[in-house]
């Protein structure tokens, strides 16, 4: 979800294991030349979403490393099958009020450009937990929590997969 830490927490998971960090909706604006915003505007989501799944598949078949995906690209059935098939899928577990402390007054947030933001915020959590809850890893994110300390959660998540972090 938005505000959940995908960007900051991989950022700092990356360094901690030594790894590459991406984000696949850098890596379509980078391509596309354009932003996520102006190619739905230009070419619609469906066009989007097939560019998203592409961009996912190349990103997962480079060398190993820390993949960011935006909120959406999850509830897609292929996206999630082929994370999981070339990688792992972790999911920021973080309640609608962390949420909401995080994305509130943020005017980066286009879906949250709404006469009531709280209550789109609600109902795209409401759709999209039950589908986040399918990644093969969930961390409960926390107000509590630093960066560096979801970041060890995840870490310790991951190690939990024999086949996923060497020596843990």
């Amino acid at each position: 979800m938005m505000g959940a830490g995908k960007t900051a927490v991989g950022k700092a998971l990356a360094a901690r294991l030594s790894v590459p960090f991406l984000d696949s909706d850098a890596e379509i604006e980078k391509a596309a030349n354009m932003t996520i915003a102006e190619i739905f505007q230009r070419d619609g989501e469906r066009f989007f979403r097939a560019r998203e799944s592409e961009v996912i598949d190349r990103l997962l078949d480079g060398p190993v490393g820390i993949l960011s995906t935006g909120g959406g690209a999850f509830l897609s059935e292929i996206n999630r099958e082929t994370i999981s098939a070339k990688g792992v899928s972790v999911w920021l577990d973080a309640d609608l009020n962390l949420l909401w402390s995080r994305v509130k007054g943020k005017s980066t947030r286009p879906l949250l450009r709404t006469a009531q933001p709280y209550e789109t915020l609600r109902e795209i959590f409401d759709a999209r937990v039950p589908i986040y809850a399918l990644a093969d890893l969930s961390v409960r994110a926390d107000a509590r929590y630093s960066i560096d300390d979801m970041a060890g959660r995840v870490q310790a998540a991951l190690a939990t997969r024999g086949d996923v972090l060497e020596g843990g």
